[in-house]
């Protein structure tokens, strides 16, 4: 495995978790977030946590499926990358500086995994 899928797969793993710790504290309401006005997507913050947390729970299975070499792990790490990167910048009201974290880290997640170009064939990795 090359260090640039190495690297993603951490990531993605870590994005996961945080993702899920995100959305528990969404589901439980507790004080952590902001209370937003009016706001075009309008879900509440029970729905923001169960969203959250789905994303979360797929997001380090894929992780895992990364650091494992499983190859369905690539393209579906790619996928909920930018799932999670969509779903983040509209969670920006709540919690802007976190969101942008996270929104960093799945860049580098996509990037890594669409760098990423696998020898066919048996041969070494350079």
């Amino acid at each position: 495995m090359l260090g640039g899928v190495l690297f993603a797969g951490v990531l993605l793993l870590c994005n996961g978790v945080l993702a899920i710790l995100q959305g528990i504290s969404a589901i439980a309401q507790d004080d952590v977030y902001e209370s937003v006005g009016s706001y075009v997507y309008d879900i509440n913050l029970t729905g923001w946590g169960w969203l959250l947390l789905g994303l979360g729970v797929l997001a380090a299975v894929t992780g895992w499926g990364l650091l494992s070499n499983a190859d369905w792990a690539r393209i579906a790490g790619i996928v909920l990358a930018s799932l999670s990167l969509v779903a983040q910048f509209l969670f920006l009201p709540y919690q802007p500086v976190w969101a942008v974290i996270m929104i960093a880290i799945d860049v580098f997640v996509i990037w890594a995994l669409v760098a990423y170009r696998p020898v066919r064939g048996g041969g070494s990795h350079v």
